[in-house]
């Protein structure tokens, strides 16, 4: 269809067609969904889908596991499904148009929730594209009121990921504490070995009590620019990152 890019994602293996124009997808729905520690038979949920990108990868890893994503967006809910279609797997992943905060506990019950929430300061400067902004340009307390929604889908000690820019950890972990999600991990993400990392993983557990924890995290690439094998198998080859 005009205005759309079709591609493909984890080496060639998944087809995925996106939007020509506004929010494009990068790195983190597949780090994303490398992240999510789901087992077969277990269901899994995705808030601000956008175009599918997470719950394809996620798919493709891991073929015993359902999943549902959710998307305010209808025409990106729409691509989503699409993308799902032409990949032949509509049995196991659903996109829900909706808003994830206003839906809570009525999307069902998950052991498995994560997203990449939209995190641009609402006082920066705006896109002049509507799906860009919307995507990217989050509002105060968003990462806190998605946290204490996805949370009501979850299971006890179901796992709840979220990917975030570093400067959002601090209300990232005050938002997994307001949802009652402990035992939190931090798993950085860093550009290159000595430079400060941008990203950051943080997953919880539904009324975990255990300690917290900070892992080596993952290195994108050498300091050549060339980029290293364990993100290289993440990313063309589909492979789980155990945080």
């Amino acid at each position: 269809m005009s205005g759309e890019t079709p591609g493909h994602l984890l080496g060639g293996t998944v087809r995925y067609t996106q939007l020509a124009s506004g929010f494009r997808t990068g790195i983190e729905p597949v780090l994303l969904a490398a992240a999510v520690p789901a087992q077969a038979g277990e269901r899994v949920l995705e808030a601000g889908t956008g175009a599918g990108a997470a719950l394809l990868c996620l798919a493709a890893r891991l073929p015993g596991v359902a999943a549902v994503g959710v998307e305010r967006d209808p025409v990106l809910a729409a691509l989503a499904s699409r993308n799902i279609a032409d990949n032949g797997w509509s049995a196991r992943l659903s996109v829900t148009t909706a808003d994830v905060v206003e839906a809570g506990a009525a999307l069902g019950r998950f052991e498995h929730a994560c997203a990449n929430p939209p995190w641009h300061d609402p006082a920066s400067t705006a896109s002049t594209d509507a799906a860009r902004r919307a995507a990217k340009q989050g509002q105060a307390g968003l990462v806190a009121s998605w946290a204490g929604a996805l949370a009501s889908c979850l299971r006890r000690h179901g796992s709840l990921t979220f990917i975030l820019p570093a400067a959002l950890l601090t209300e990232a972990l005050a938002g997994l504490d307001a949802a009652d999600c402990g035992t939190r991990v931090l798993a950085p993400l860093w550009p290159k070995p000595a430079r400060p990392a941008k990203l950051i993983l943080v997953q919880g557990r539904k009324s975990g009590r255990g300690h917290d924890r900070v892992t080596p995290g993952l290195v994108l690439h050498r300091p050549d620019g060339s980029i290293t094998e364990e993100a290289e198998r993440i990313f063309r080859a589909g492979a789980a990152w155990p945080i």
